[in-house]
């Protein structure tokens, strides 16, 4: 018996003193990446009235912060030049030290929305990423990519901790990464020649109004925000209810350092009545980048995929591309990337298209050209910019071509109508024409079915594929000249 009682009063001074240490949420953990040049926040809890101190490896300066009432501390340390040299930071309270190590300082991009974006390198059932084998095997020439998933979890309150942990890419981990948020940091790893961190927060089939707050929810829209009706389990709820990912998945990253966020979601909006989606997608942007506080941090998102939603020839899909490219005009320090040209003629019923490595590496292009400052490097698809009706043809010019067109014949996409709005395939050439003492690049278009042509519309069907692109390669966003 004595023997027994001295056990137990060992294991019981040893549980003491292990939670008499300094405790860091997992976010904070060893393999992470930090926001290199800046001051990167670091948090934690103690007892309360204590001071944890914190040494960083980099340098001698010793930072402090007192804990509060509630438990809390937060910090902010000096970060380094970005370098794949391993680093280490310790925590003390004195009550027992906690060590972090093989950290490296570089750029720290959050990954959130929905499947498209979850998607893993290893793919889904039946939804293969094109190329995985060839990125496993090239997988130890970028360990300097790091990430972390969150796990999705619904909360009704929101969370401040959750249980992950940052992953080194190999052979072994690079399966479970995002395949748009492995593609993305791979080619910015390749083009800077720095470390990058990815942080995937992100849930299959959740909507916008899934990562807005109870507060912004209850302000602006009339979506249920208290526990009525909930029962656990079900997929009528669980990922259509606002806020609860937001709670449970976003909520625990909200004090990380980050340098912005990547974003592919919207197919669980299909059917939004009006602007709905743009405004509640610039509502999001704007909670975050206040969660964050951070500044304006750059916002950089994708258009959802070419998907038959039970009838490749109606327009549901095309007015989610439509209301996300009115979103891309109106968020600040935003860009989209057009998806049109990724899937597959055989894909109409792949909602997880598998060429994920042009998505990531689209947005990569956004952020080297805007963010990083690679001007040089074409980043922006060509966008409907006016049109002109002449007789029986219609010419249209495009913004953002860079200087060149793809193809002068067989562009694929095009439909025109007349007055009785019926739309027809159309015929679409490339034309040149004096205007304005140079050449007008144009796009001229006509069908035999529409001698008096009124509206043109450009793949603006749930699955249409066109193939009009630019001299960066990146294709036309799908566009309609009518309201009807």
């Amino acid at each position: 018996m004595k023997k027994r009682a001295l056990f137990l009063a060992v294991v019981a001074m040893l549980c003491l003193g292990l939670q008499a240490k300094v405790r860091l949420p997992h976010l904070l953990g060893d393999n992470m990446i930090l926001q290199q040049d800046t001051e990167a926040r670091l948090w934690g809890w103690s007892q309360s009235g204590k001071t944890v101190k914190v040494n960083v490896s980099w340098s001698d300066a010793v930072y402090s912060a007192k804990v509060d009432k509630q438990g809390k501390w937060l910090v902010k340390v000096r970060t380094p030049k970005a370098s794949y040299a391993p680093l280490s930071i310790t925590f003390d309270d004195g009550d027992g030290a906690v060590t972090l190590r093989n950290i490296l300082s570089g750029e720290v991009w959050v990954c959130a929305g929905q499947s498209n974006m979850e998607m893993p390198m290893k793919g889904f059932g039946n939804c293969p990423v094109e190329g995985y084998n060839d990125e496993i095997i090239n997988a130890r020439h970028y360990r300097s990519i790091h990430y972390v998933k969150i796990p999705s979890i619904m909360r009704m309150d929101p969370q401040d901790d959750c249980d992950c942990k940052w992953q080194e890419v190999d052979a072994q981990t690079i399966g479970d990464a995002s395949a748009t948020g492995y593609f993305f940091a791979q080619t910015v790893n390749q083009a800077l020649d720095i470390p990058v961190g990815l942080i995937m927060a992100n849930k299959g089939g959740s909507r916008v109004e899934s990562w807005l707050t109870k507060e912004n929810l209850e302000k602006y829209t009339n979506e249920p925000t208290d526990s009525a009706g909930i029962v656990a389990f079900k997929p009528e709820w669980d990922f259509l209810r606002g806020m609860l990912w937001g709670n449970g998945t976003f909520n625990p990253i909200l004090n990380y350092t980050v340098k912005g966020i990547l974003f592919y979601q919207g197919c669980s909006n299909i059917g939004d009545p009006g602007d709905q989606y743009s405004q509640r997608l610039r509502l999001l942007v704007e909670q975050w980048r206040q969660q964050f506080g951070l500044g304006e941090i750059p916002f950089y998102f994708v258009e959802i995929a070419p998907y038959h939603y039970d009838d490749v020839n109606a327009d549901k899909g095309a007015l989610i591309r439509e209301q996300q490219y009115k979103a891309s005009l109106q968020i600040p320090n935003s860009g989209l990337v057009c998806t049109n040209d990724l899937a597959y003629p055989w894909e109409t019923e792949q909602i997880h298209p598998a060429q994920k490595k042009p998505v990531g590496q689209r947005l990569a292009y956004l952020a080297l050209n805007k963010t990083y400052g690679m001007k040089t490097l074409g980043c922006m698809s060509p966008s409907y910019k006016d049109m002109k009706v002449t007789d029986n043809y219609v010419d249209i010019h495009i913004d953002n071509d860079f200087g060149a067109i793809n193809r002068f014949k067989d562009i694929q996409g095009f439909e025109v109508a007349g007055e009785d709005r019926v739309f027809h395939p159309a015929q679409a050439i490339h034309f040149w024409q004096p205007g304005g003492g140079y050449w007008d690049e144009t796009i001229r278009i006509s069908s035999p079915d529409v001698p008096h042509p009124v509206a043109i519309r450009y793949c603006f069907r749930n699955f249409q594929l066109g193939n009009l692109k630019n001299a960066a390669g990146l294709p036309l966003f799908p566009f309609r000249t009518d309201n009807w």
